[in-house]
């Protein structure tokens, strides 16, 4: 098949979930709901997996509510927090759809986002298709995040020589052989999306890394990071680095 044929490819939609939002659920279902009218016949339905990371905000309720609106839906739980990128894989490990994205409980970025995604990957452009920010972006985060998640950016292209810098947008999407490097992160926390861009970047299978121009839908909020999240990801990063060299 060449690179440039549609598949035929159905897809899954991961989303990890920590003391989510008020009304998460009611955002979900209409979040998914003006998604769906993006995308070709052949992705739906889309079947949403939930993970939850140790979370004690998903009651019983919730989890039926969705269980009841949504045709294709897993719910996946474990009693302590380990973190996104645990739960994550947790629920990719178990995703049988062709295509995979996935993004945050809250739905951040605009539906035409992950469609844009998506298409980047049905239309066989890519094995990873990885949301980036723009300028714009940076005008509705808190001026730490701003700091932070640009000096990474740096570091990611000048130390990690990493083609796709913005490896930290809550947005990405692979086929089956970027499903199969993602599974392969150790990462628990913050970074494990550049662990895994850096992964996919090196495997032997040459995955093809294609940077997606993605969108924030306004009045989203974001929480600032603590002092010893970043002490721990410090060294994270290190052995990133570290593995560059071998």
């Amino acid at each position: 098949m060449s690179q440039t044929a549609d598949l035929v490819a159905p897809v899954a939609l991961v989303l990890p979930c920590y003391n989510p939002p008020a009304h998460w659920t009611t955002n979900i279902l209409e979040s998914l709901g003006r998604l769906q009218l993006l995308l070709p016949a052949e992705a739906l339905p889309i079947h949403l997996y939930l993970i939850n990371d140790g979370s004690a905000g998903v009651a019983p309720e919730d989890v039926q509510f969705l269980q009841e609106h949504l045709p294709h839906f897993t719910y996946l739980t474990y009693p302590l927090n380990r973190g996104k990128g645990y739960a994550l894989r947790t629920g990719i490990s178990q995703v049988t759809e062709p295509l995979c994205l996935f993004t945050d409980i809250d739905f951040p970025y605009e539906e035409t986002s992950l469609a844009t995604v998506y298409k980047a990957l049905r239309s066989g452009q890519c094995d990873v298709a990885v949301g980036t920010r723009d300028e714009a972006y940076y005008e509705k985060v808190p001026a730490s995040r701003v700091f932070i998640s640009k000096m990474l950016r740096r570091s990611t292209r000048f130390l990690l020589g990493l083609a796709v810098s913005d490896t930290q947008c809550g947005l990405k999407g692979f086929n089956q052989r970027g499903r199969e490097v993602f599974l392969r992160g150790q990462i628990d926390r913050y970074l494990f999306d550049l662990e895994f861009i850096f992964l996919a970047s090196r495997s032997a299978e040459k995955l093809r890394v294609l940077p997606v121009p993605v969108r924030l839908k306004p009045n989203i909020i974001f929480s600032r990071m603590s002092p010893k999240i970043l002490l721990n990801e410090s060294g994270s990063f290190l052995k990133i680095l570290l593995a560059r060299f071998v």
